[in-house]
């Protein structure tokens, strides 16, 4: 007979699925940057080029990207780890001291980062308690490097 996982067992259950690390980042319609860190989010398809990450309804930046209708997905590199922590937790000011430039759609690209990517909003699900924000990419370079992954709740890099 299988039982639906209880929050922590689905949770050690999707630990197991090694993700890429995220910093998703849009300035406000007042100029205001926000940002946060996020391993949801995945390619969608090709042509158009579409992108998917979720966010969680409690989550601030939630309001931000859907007023804005747009945003840029920051993929980390290894040696990022200290900036995905200020992005995933309280900071006072997330971007004092970091380095950053600002994209086509008006939101801070990360220096240093693997890859971004600028979307604009092309369509939203609520699910559960995230909703999935389909981002049509507008923009965005690769970079040689290796990426920051997530795994059984802990950073990670690859050997």
């Amino acid at each position: 007979m299988h039982t639906t996982p209880d929050p922590a067992q689905f949770r050690q259950l999707m630990g197991r699925f090694a993700t890429g690390i995220t910093v998703v980042t849009c300035a406000d319609k007042a100029g205001e940057l926000h940002g946060m860190t996020a391993n949801s989010m995945t390619s969608v398809s090709l042509e158009p080029p579409l992108l998917l990450i979720c966010v969680d309804h409690k989550a601030g930046m939630r309001t931000h990207l859907l007023d804005t209708g747009s945003f840029t997905v920051n993929i980390l590199d290894q040696q990022q780890e200290a900036l995905s922590r200020r992005f995933a937790g309280k900071h006072e000011n997330r971007y004092e001291g970091i380095g950053y430039t600002t994209g086509t759609l008006g939101h801070p690209v990360l220096d240093g980062s693997l890859a971004y990517a600028e979307c604009t909003v092309e369509s939203v699900v609520d699910a559960g308690d995230h909703t999935i924000v389909i981002g049509r990419v507008v923009a965005g370079a690769a970079h040689d490097g290796r990426p920051l992954l997530y795994f059984r709740g802990g950073y990670a890099t690859l050997a």
